[in-house]
């Protein structure tokens, strides 16, 4: 029967990859019981198997602190006052024990940052203020900052500097430094997740079909990028508000500058914030840009100069200076962003390809250059018909959108349905009888487009 039941539970939590650290029949048992039970989600009857095993073995089965952390929230969940309160420390608990039983499963960042988000959420119910809940999210930043990856987390982790800032606690620098901090932890993991994606773009792209497993990581990849570029970062620029307007960072960084001229981090992120929040006009932007460079030469202080002055010597600095491949695409999509503000689009168009050949996962080019190509309708035909299909060439480039980045799958076909409503009708092509024929598109488009069979 011993026997038996071994194999079985070797079969039963192979997912874990953890062998059993005792023989003791009697956790086995409760481990088979408790795991059955919350795969049924029935989490009630699964409490009481589930702490014997944990309380009597608790370096048994890495299942104990999987299963236990869904159990313990469950009964967060369910319960109320005095109970509610105990289940949550004793999740806190939990989160430690997994750390100190399984340490190569679980990373301090990790669990540090669950703690962290645990007490937010029930901070009225813990008694805890914003004070103790940021200095949680700060011991995850400190102590693993590399392991702290959850969205929420980060999210929060900033959010609570902002609302101390508010309550006189905290100094504007501090909160902008830690805008900075979140912002460069959260570019890491984008970046890591970009390369990887890129990697399996470029195959479908060859013409090869993705395996499951290869499917399931691009799915991944695409939502965790979305939820932190569409969702973490704008949610954060939205907190900050009008807390880091040119209105106030010019004279903070003015007070502050010549404390700080030869400190190349502080300099970096002044004229970085200054620039996204579109203070470059001012005197005090060129002036951070040429101290900069002067003490530490850079991609980005080459691309300031270079939209600062429009001296070629610049821009080809910034190239040289920058070796990885997306920040130099994300240098490209700014300077093709600048052109097509002004309306060069030929110019605009060049950056942008230059962006995709560097980020091929990053569909957002495409839409750039489908909007230019719609806008540009009227003066890039020669005729009425002309002109309404450069139409087709829009909705084409948008179409490369979706298929390049899942994303933008949703936004692309409405936006290539949006841009076909407006091309030449069935009835246009049949009055025209040129179905099938190519119309060379002039001016700075200089593209061909086949109109459709009908």
């Amino acid at each position: 029967m011993k026997t038996r039941i071994t194999i079985l539970l070797l079969a039963l939590f192979v997912s874990f990859n953890i062998g059993f650290a005792q023989q003791d029949e009697e956790c086995m048992n409760n481990l088979s019981m408790f795991d059955s039970y919350v795969k049924s989600k029935k989490y009630d009857d699964a409490y009481g198997p589930w702490k014997i095993v944990r309380d009597k073995c608790p370096r048994f089965n890495r299942a104990i602190y999987a299963h236990g952390e869904k159990i313990l929230l469950h009964k967060i969940k369910s319960a109320t006052g005095v109970d509610q309160v105990a289940y949550i420390n004793d999740l806190m608990l939990l989160y430690d024990q997994s750390r100190e039983y399984f340490a190569s499963k679980y990373d301090l960042g990790e669990i540090l940052a669950d703690k962290a988000n645990l007490a937010y959420k029930y901070r009225k119910e813990l008694n805890k203020t914003n004070d103790q809940v940021y200095n949680m999210f700060d011991e995850a930043y400190v102590k693993d900052a590399k392991n702290f990856t959850s969205a929420k987390g980060l999210y929060t982790y900033f959010s609570l500097i902002v609302d101390l800032f508010d309550d006189g606690k905290k100094e504007a620098q501090q909160m902008f430094d830690k805008y900075d901090d979140v912002n460069e932890l959260i570019e890491g993991i984008v970046s890591e997740y970009t390369t990887k994606l890129n990697k399996l773009v470029e195959k479908e792209e060859a013409g090869e079909t993705l395996g499951k497993k290869d499917t399931q990581r691009k799915k991944f990849y695409e939502s965790s990028i979305e939820v932190y570029e569409t969702k973490i970062l704008p949610s954060m620029d939205q907190k900050l508000g009008k807390r880091a307007t040119c209105a106030v960072l010019v004279p903070l960084y003015q007070r502050d500058f010549e404390e700080n001229k030869n400190n190349g981090v502080w300099l970096q992120r002044a004229m970085n914030r200054m620039y996204a929040k579109g203070c470059k006009e001012d005197p005090l932007f060129l002036k951070l840009v040429q101290q900069k460079n002067s003490i530490e030469p850079s991609a980005d202080t080459a691309f300031y100069l270079y939209l600062l002055t429009g001296e070629q010597k610049y821009f080809n600095q910034t190239v040289q200076l920058e070796t990885d491949p997306l920040k130099k695409a994300k240098l490209y999509k700014k300077l093709a962003q600048e052109f097509k503000a002004k309306g060069s689009y030929g110019k605009a168009r060049q950056y942008f390809m230059e962006a995709l050949k560097l980020n091929p996962s990053d569909g957002s080019p495409y839409l750039a250059i489908a909007a230019m190509y719609a806008k540009s309708a009227n003066n890039c035909g020669d005729t009425n018909f002309n002109k309404r299909a450069v139409f087709w060439l829009a909705a084409n480039e948008a179409e490369k959108a979706g298929r390049v980045d899942g994303r933008l799958r949703s936004a692309a076909a409405k936006t290539a349905t949006s841009y076909r409503a407006s091309a030449p009708s069935k009835a246009d092509i049949f009055n025209c009888s040129c179905s099938g024929t190519v119309i060379k598109i002039g001016c700075w488009i200089g593209r061909s487009v086949t109109v459709p069979n009908i």
